[in-house]
């Protein structure tokens, strides 16, 4: 299963460096992106560096989840491909 990094876990004034949200195409409710809670995420770098993560929770309404990666992500990740297993 893929999904795309779409931002930072952030607030008004705070970003977290180490979660990310993530959107799963064909997940659009909140039901669906339950079931995903404990599986394992892993990005892969242009410099073939794997960064593994664990779906946390949801993220919203929509589908989206929140994933915890083992260290911090760089910018560089927003807009790539994870897979989910």
């Amino acid at each position: 299963m893929e999904g795309v990094i779409k931002n930072f876990k952030r607030g008004r004034k705070t970003q977290t460096m180490n979660q990310m949200i993530v959107v799963v195409k064909g997940v659009d409710k909140k039901e669906k992106a339950k079931e995903l809670v404990g599986k394992v995420v892993s990005w892969k770098s242009p410099g073939d560096k794997e960064i593994k993560g664990e779906v946390r929770a949801t993220h919203g309404n929509n589908g989206a989840l929140r994933v915890l990666f083992e260290t911090g992500m760089p910018g560089q990740a927003i807009g790539d491909k994870v897979s989910i297993a």
